[in-house]
């Protein structure tokens, strides 16, 4: 077994140990799940009546089929104090919530950190304090199991972070290679690069969990222009044209975004040597969905069409001075109206019926579009400048 595997299942075992143990102290099973809601383990049932409470409350049974909880499940445990508590909580049942069993919240923590919670149903005449007073001691046992492997995780987060900050060249072949010694042999498998942008925080302890992205390998945060911090992912492939495990990777993390983010996936590769270009394509990608909305929330580079040429032009380059006075915010409409019109390829029909207006209308606003700029819309090189100034501005 490969050494990674190898750890990834001895966390898994010592967590199931654990929860075990929750379970037969209580005498009710207990399920574990990470800070993000996603499951790790849960208990084994005692008896029919537990399995048929769990069966008639739909979170529950969800969180173990799908082996995560929704974010409005979460924020709505979230609400009862849980993040905060240093000891059990308990949370009535609420039926239209889809929560038709009460819960006792037994919070994981770490040197202050919340990592995870373990949940019990509450059946109304629940454990003594006595007994959750000795699951609260497992669960510390918990919490430093699962800072380790935060930190195992952490050790490929610094390599990761090496490649994407070198230079191309010597120094960034020397972190690629460091990389490719810290994988061994799944270093030769198909990698692709996620980037999310922008990303809530650059607190190391507010990243998420490599075991809630199957096929993750590495992450890290790095530097946004002015708009902070964007996460990069590098995650493992079946093959280089199977890009699911990246898209499926990214819509989790976008969740984290609450709504204010996008992503962008790089084509898939062979190997690591090409790791600096998927880059390149990944964060390409996801400046182009923040861009344009019909693109995201997560766009593959091969699905973002001009933007892979407008992406690779350093900034303010593609900002052409006949173009200037249309992209001022007193001619909004006009610039809109120009760019439907060319992304309809000059037909007045087409343009009129996206736009909701009167083809006379339309005529009107070119007219208007000709005088601000001096390019003659009948013209096809003007036409070019004037539609890669326009898309080059949503960047």
């Amino acid at each position: 077994m490969r050494e990674n595997d190898r750890v990834t299942a001895d966390f898994k075992g010592e967590y199931q140990e654990l929860v075990d143990e929750i379970s037969e102290l209580l005498g009710a099973p207990a399920t574990l799940e990470n800070r993000d809601f996603e499951l790790i383990a849960f208990g084994a049932y005692d008896s029919e009546d537990e399995l048929d409470a769990a069966a008639l409350d739909p979170v529950r049974t969800r969180s173990i089929l799908t082996r995560r909880s929704t974010p409005a499940v979460r924020t709505w445990f979230e609400g009862f104090g849980i993040t905060r508590a240093t000891g059990p909580v308990r949370i009535p049942p609420t039926p239209e919530a889809g929560v038709h069993r009460g819960r006792i919240c037994l919070p994981v923590r770490h040197r202050g950190v919340v990592l995870g919670y373990v949940w019990l149903l509450d059946g109304g005449q629940g454990p003594s304090d006595a007994q959750l007073a000795g699951a609260m001691q497992v669960t510390g046992r918990i919490g430093a199991l699962l800072a380790d492997e935060a930190q195992h995780g952490a050790d490929l987060t610094r390599e990761l972070r090496a490649v994407l900050a070198a230079d191309r060249g010597w120094q960034r072949d020397m972190a690629v290679a460091e990389l490719r010694t810290a994988l061994g042999t799944r270093a030769d498998g198909a990698h692709t690069v996620v980037c999310v942008a922008p990303w809530p925080s650059a607190d190391p302890d507010d990243a998420p969990s490599l075991r809630t992205l199957p096929g993750a390998e590495a992450l890290c945060t790095v530097p946004w222009g002015v708009r902070g911090q964007c996460l990069a992912v590098l995650v493992r492939l079946r093959s280089t044209d199977t890009l699911t495990p990246a898209t499926s990777a990214a819509t989790r993390l976008l969740e984290r975004t609450g709504g204010a983010g996008a992503a962008g996936v790089a084509a898939g590769r062979a190997g690591l040597a090409e790791l600096g270009a998927a880059w390149q394509e990944a964060s390409a990608a996801a400046r182009a969905a923040l861009a344009e909305s019909r693109l995201g929330p997560t766009a593959e580079w091969a699905s973002i069409g001009p933007y892979r040429l407008l992406t690779s032009l350093p900034p303010g380059s593609a900002q052409d001075p006949a173009v200037q006075a249309l992209l001022t915010p007193s001619h909004r409409e006009l610039a809109r109206t120009a760019e439907v019109y060319l992304d309809c390829a000059g037909q007045a029909g087409r343009t009129a019926a996206e736009l909701g207006i009167h083809r006379q209308t339309l005529y009107y606003r070119l007219s208007r579009v000709e005088q601000l700029t001096g390019l003659d819309l009948d013209d096809g090189e003007d036409r070019l400048l004037l539609h890669m100034a326009l898309k080059a501005q949503r960047l």
